[in-house]
């Protein structure tokens, strides 16, 4: 199907559409600012109390508190991954078909 100015119009101003594109941008925006946080503070405590993440994790142990917190930042990342994965597999999915299968008769209409 080639869409035109007025089809691409017609998508833009559907409601279904217009409610995908805010929920799945709404959502992305949400875990990105999570993500951003927590890797900023990191970053900040680095910058501002890097004995804190040097703290061995038990006296005389080599490992310190700052490998755990960077591997947990990782994990982090992958969770939030996984979630927006699973929402965008499920619901934006749904939604998606929902506006194409909306918009595919529409247009039938208007071709007959």
């Amino acid at each position: 199907m080639i869409l035109t100015k007025e089809a691409i119009e017609h998508i833009k101003h559907n409601p279904k559409y217009q409610m995908l594109v805010q929920k799945r941008s709404k959502f992305a925006w949400t875990l990105s600012i999570i993500m951003l946080v927590v890797y900023y503070a990191f970053i900040l405590t680095i910058a501002f109390d890097p004995q804190l993440l040097g703290t061995p994790l038990k006296q005389g142990e080599v490992m310190t508190v700052g490998i755990p917190v960077g591997i947990a930042i990782i994990i982090i990342a992958f969770v939030l991954t996984g979630i927006y994965v699973r929402r965008a597999n499920g619901e934006f999915d749904d939604l998606s078909r929902k506006v194409k299968a909306e918009l595919e008769a529409e247009l039938a209409k208007v071709v007959k």
